[in-house]
């Protein structure tokens, strides 16, 4: 983790979420920065709650589960573990839930105060659905009567000033690291027998 863009901010980013009135911070990062696996085991040593993690895809919320479990030197189920529709991976050991859009929904559903939450982050936010938006409208009520609970809303790519402006949040952006990049173009090569070369052996020889 310490190779991750996100290590430098991790601090600032829990201060600003601390600082905002609304309780929502807007955190904003390049792609690569390593928002997703890089704030939410730095976030949980912050908290004395659990925290719930919404991930728009599934086999992303597989992935990320796994790989902060894998930081933590564990397997998913311990500290973490995810809840998604027909596959379940918790412990009573669990503090970090990584869930689907509905999961989170019914969660909140079925205990309108999240007791024992103390932040709920909902990552990749630019990829807007009905249930992302829906949890966010929850969340905004669970606000009003929990003056404990805290929203991180992550994006690598949305427009924070609406979003901000709408939901009176704060925002932090965190920078990435790139690399150049050379763009070269390939002319297609004619055949002796007449047409041009498949597009698997175009890609092939512009990769040699």
């Amino acid at each position: 983790m310490i190779e991750l863009p996100v290590q430098a901010h991790l601090e600032a980013i829990y201060k600003a979420l601390l600082d905002t009135p609304s309780h929502i911070l807007l955190v904003t990062a390049e792609t690569a920065a390593g928002k997703s696996t890089g704030i939410p085991p730095y976030l949980l040593k912050q908290f004395s709650g659990s925290i719930l993690m919404l991930e728009p895809r599934r086999v992303a919320a597989l992935a990320i589960a796994s790989r902060i479990a894998h930081t933590f030197g564990e397997q998913a189920g311990n500290t973490v573990g995810w809840r998604l529709r027909f596959d379940t991976n918790v412990s009573p050991s669990t503090r970090l839930e990584v869930m689907t859009e509905a999961i989170l929904t019914r969660t909140i559903q079925r205990d309108p105060l999240l007791s024992g939450v103390s932040l709920v982050i909902l990552d990749e936010f630019h990829e807007r659905s009905i249930h992302g938006d829906l949890a966010l409208a929850l969340l905004r009520e669970v606000l009003s009567v929990r003056q404990d609970l805290y929203v991180l809303i992550m994006s690598a790519s949305i427009d924070p000033l609406p979003l901000c402006t709408a939901l009176s949040a704060g925002h932090y952006h965190v920078p990435g690291k790139t690399w150049p990049v050379e763009i070269r173009y390939q002319e297609s090569k004619r055949l002796p027998e007449g047409g041009v070369e498949s597009l698997p052996h175009q890609v092939l020889r512009a990769v040699k």
